[in-house]
């Protein structure tokens, strides 16, 4: 596999390369402490060749799943309980056992709520479709984070690690790709979510993206690489369970199931994004600069400064500021669970103009 890799590339125009390929081949550091049979790579601008590539592959695939799955699986099922509804009233309504349209002749009138029920089964569908393939990606990018994070020398109860023989460069060709797929995600999701109808938190969307973007640049940039992957896989893991809530309710299988997955999505989002992140916050503030000397010396890759180490935490505690917000409005979900009215997403899915139908 690899020989034809290399063949491929070498057939290739070399400007075609770093839209295909990561850029920066390099040999492999002196003393390696993870991926010791992976290839290593450098960082630098032609990365954003391979972030634009991974935004087209991403659209496509979003667009593959939707409209080829989802879509599909979801139209098919909500239509098939719409007719079976519609069946069972007729049978009740027929032989003139009804009295139906004033002349009780035995000839059944379309049921007048109809329309409303397929557009809200076209609403659904499309609905169900979209989280269907974030449940896809946040599904497969944790576990590629997971298998990204178990091979470096880091430990979340004692983050220490994450400091340690920085600047860490080169990178394994795993990581590297992880963080440029995690990259492209994020800066495809600001296209989307401005392409789209505005939700109710557009702003605290667009300024976390924001925020998550800068920092990854940053870490990317300046070498803070291996905090960036456990950063990234705290805040994955939730957001699987979130979208799979949403696609139960959209199927309408069962209010429990959906009462129970956004539960766990709840104690997973408290768990990783509060409790978790802030091991990781208190590392960045009290352990780098007692494990770390702040040297700034672009030649050989460290940039860490006052400044830096003051910037990240800063923009780490903004993030949590937001996640902060985002819980209090999931407690407000949970509480309608506990009422007895069922989960409704209070962040983002419910535009304005379906309200009538939230608590369908």
């Amino acid at each position: 596999m690899a020989s034809i890799s290399t063949l491929v590339r070498q057939q290739m125009p070399s400007y075609l390369v770093p839209f295909f390929y990561l850029s920066y081949p390099t040999v492999p550091p002196s003393v390696l402490d993870s991926f010791p049979h992976s290839s290593y790579y450098g960082t630098g601008p032609l990365d954003a060749c391979l972030i634009v590539t991974i935004i087209a592959v991403m659209a496509i695939l979003r667009d593959a799943f939707r409209l080829g799955l989802f879509e599909p699986f979801a139209h098919s099922l909500l239509s098939r309980r719409l007719e079976s509804r519609r069946q069972q009233k007729l049978d009740s309504k027929l032989n003139g056992h009804h009295k139906i349209n004033g002349n009780g002749n035995g000839h059944a009138v379309e049921n007048p709520n109809l329309q409303k029920e397929v557009r809200q089964i076209h609403r659904s569908v499309l609905r169900f479709a979209e989280q269907g393939w974030s449940f896809v990606y946040y599904t497969t990018q944790w576990s590629y984070g997971w298998y990204v994070n178990r091979n470096l020398p880091t430990r979340l109860f004692d983050p220490t690690d994450l400091w340690l023989n920085y600047p860490h460069i080169p990178l394994a060709g795993p990581l590297k790709f992880f963080y440029l797929t995690q990259t492209a995600f994020y800066l495809h999701q600001i296209l989307i979510i401005n392409a789209e109808a505005r939700r109710k938190d557009h702003v605290q969307m667009m300024t976390h993206h924001v925020i998550t973007i800068i920092l990854m640049g940053l870490s990317y940039y300046m070498n803070f690489t291996r905090v960036g992957c456990l950063v990234m896989i705290l805040m994955d893991w939730c957001d699987i369970f979130l979208p799979l809530a949403k696609m139960i309710r959209y199927l309408g299988i069962s209010q429990l199931a959906c009462d129970t997955t956004f539960a766990i999505f709840l104690v997973s989002w408290l768990i990783t994004r509060h409790v978790f992140f802030l091991f990781v916050i208190k590392s960045t503030y009290y352990d780098l600069p007692r494990v770390q000397e702040f040297i700034w010396n672009p030649e050989v890759g460290s940039y860490l400064s006052t400044s830096v180490w003051l910037g990240f935490t800063t923009l780490l505690l903004a993030l949590q500021v937001l996640q902060m917000i985002w819980f209090w409005m999931i407690c407000r979900v949970a509480w309608r669970v506990v009422i007895g009215k069922g989960a409704t997403d209070e962040r983002s899915d419910d535009e304005g103009d379906d309200r009538d139908d939230k608590d369908d």
